[in-house]
């Protein structure tokens, strides 16, 4: 059985080997989540909450969002799994930027009729060649239909950072859901990508090409043809190392990491269970 590769996958064996081992080869369980990682998902499920409750025609208040975000948050914190990085923040700021990203999204949006809902955490799951060699899936946050008849594919991000038009012209993640939506709703149909920074209340579309997605299609054939003949997974220092949940036991801070033998490790090929590093 081939491998089913999503945009974490590949962009984990981009950023640095040796996590990419770790990760999907020896399978090593990860027994923390950063901060920032768990904000978003309590963030992303409130937001799937709020549209389905707007699918039903019975739009929240925007103090019962945040009440149930709170909730949410507090339910499932942590203090002992949960790593915050960044020391000159704690629990209650983090707390208030998930609070603060729903908040600005609901006020610019409300009442949420602006166009229809077309998929909440729809999974994609598609092949790249006629063979079914190269395989893709991925989780997207939302589809929807814009006023002006294009379907639209949204994502929501919770960080500060908002790339560049050219990053943006050239990410790849929701592109390779463009590949995966035009085969339900058909080649020819149009389509624009969009990205909600919600800690910035901003929003940034992209479009692409027939002839750039073809291209996206070789480019990543040719990535997982390269990490499925690839033998050795060096690390690569970065800052992201600090946010790494394997960094303890990484190599290049003078951690031992444990033996192929030791992990119980599957072959390659063999796919195992959505894990949430697979969702995004």
């Amino acid at each position: 059985m081939s491998t089913v590769y999503s945009h974490s996958r590949l962009s984990s064996f981009e950023q640095c080997k040796q996590k990419f081992e770790f990760r999907y080869l020896l399978e090593i369980p990860e027994e923390s989540e950063g901060v920032e990682a768990f904000v978003g998902k309590r963030v992303h499920e409130i937001m799937e909450r709020l549209y389905q409750f707007v699918g039903r025609d019975q739009v929240p208040s925007l103090r019962r969002v945040l009440e149930r975000y709170e909730a949410e948050f507090d339910e499932h914190y942590d203090a002992e799994r949960i790593r915050i990085v960044r020391s000159e923040f704690d629990r209650a700021h983090y707390r208030s930027l998930g609070a603060d990203c729903l908040s600005r999204f609901y006020r610019r949006y409300y009442p949420f009729d602006q166009d229809e809902t077309l998929g909440l955490e729809k999974h994609v799951h598609f092949n790249l060649d006629s063979d079914g060699r190269y395989q893709i899936q991925g989780f997207i946050d939302r589809v929807c239909r814009a006023p002006d008849g294009v379907i639209e594919i949204q994502d929501y991000k919770t960080g500060k950072w908002v790339p560049s038009r050219k990053q943006l012209d050239s990410d790849r993640q929701l592109a390779l859901y463009q590949l995966g939506l035009s085969e339900e709703f058909g080649r020819n149909e149009p389509m624009r990508l969009v990205w909600h920074y919600l800690a910035r209340g901003q929003t940034r579309t992209s479009t692409r090409t027939p002839q750039q997605l073809e291209q996206l299609r070789e480019e990543t054939m040719a990535l997982i043809d390269q990490i499925e003949t690839t033998e050795k997974f060096p690390a690569r220092k970065s800052n992201l190392c600090n946010w790494c949940e394997y960094k303890e036991i990484c190599p290049a801070f003078g951690g031992q990491p444990p033996h192929r033998s030791e992990t119980g490790q599957k072959p390659a090929s063999v796919q195992a269970p959505v894990s949430v590093a697979e969702r995004s």
